[in-house]
């Protein structure tokens, strides 16, 4: 069984439509949440929908964050343009989408699928963070846990569970390009070029609020949050707090 694990997408279907391309096409696609909040909402949610009953489905917090009411870090002008690119129906699916998901591949074992953490889908935490911390939220979950939710990869061992970040397909914090994660045998940690400028134009082009940020931050010139996320890591699992 070979699972093509895509994290973060973020509504940058350029970035999407490179990673499908490089995808197996015998590959389960388990997409790990954070699908749809960007500047291609509606159009990356119908590619996704697109793949039936070959996509496996994980809830992240700005999928969940769509839907009215719910609170979240995201401008409200963000917010209300994105949802009024989504039907009731889309963001109803969203809301919908299960918080984790659990597969059983051949020679790794149970792999869970989390979009932040076991606990929650808000929760930060890095390659950093030591490992007694670490512990008390993914030893034993299962024989590895995939997650994502701060758009940088690692892969590392806490206790005998093997925990794995895919990274972000559409909005990385590490250097440019489309990141994600190849499982067969073992674990391949992958990063798709594609063409960052046209990107970034199309994402000009959609009307979208924050496009120039978009555009300049999170396809041309990713900033590295590893020390901040770290920082904030620390700072929020010893309060007992996420992100």
């Amino acid at each position: 069984m070979r699972i093509a694990a895509l994290y973060d997408i973020h509504g940058n279907l350029p970035a999407l439509e490179a990673v499908l391309a490089d995808v197996p096409d015998d590959a389960t696609i388990v997409l790990g949440g954070d699908v749809a909040a960007g500047p291609f909402p509606a159009e990356t949610l119908k590619r996704l929908r697109d793949l039936g009953e070959r996509a496996v489905w994980v809830r992240g917090n700005a999928d969940r964050e769509l839907t009215p009411g719910e609170s979240g870090n995201a401008p409200a002008e963000l917010m209300t343009w994105m949802r009024e690119r989504l039907s009731a129906d889309e963001i109803d699916f969203l809301r919908r989408l299960p918080p984790t998901a659990s597969l059983d591949v051949d020679g790794l074992g149970r792999v869970l699928f989390c979009h932040a953490t076991p606990r929650n889908d808000e929760e930060v935490v890095t390659r950093f963070v030591p490992l007694d911390v670490l512990s008390s939220i993914f030893e034993g979950a299962a024989d590895m846990v995939v997650c994502g939710h701060t758009h940088m990869q690692f892969d590392l061992h806490v206790g005998r569970t093997r925990v794995v970040n895919a990274g972000s397909v559409g909005m990385p914090f590490e250097a440019p390009g489309a990141y994600w994660l190849l499982i067969d045998t073992d674990v391949e940690l992958r990063r798709t070029e594609y063409d960052l400028a046209a990107a970034a134009a199309a994402v000009r082009r959609t009307g979208f609020p924050d496009a120039d940020q978009f555009a300049a931050m999170y396809i041309l010139h990713p900033p590295d949050m590893l020390e901040a996320f770290t920082q904030y890591a620390l700072a929020s699992l010893t309060t007992g707090h996420g992100a």
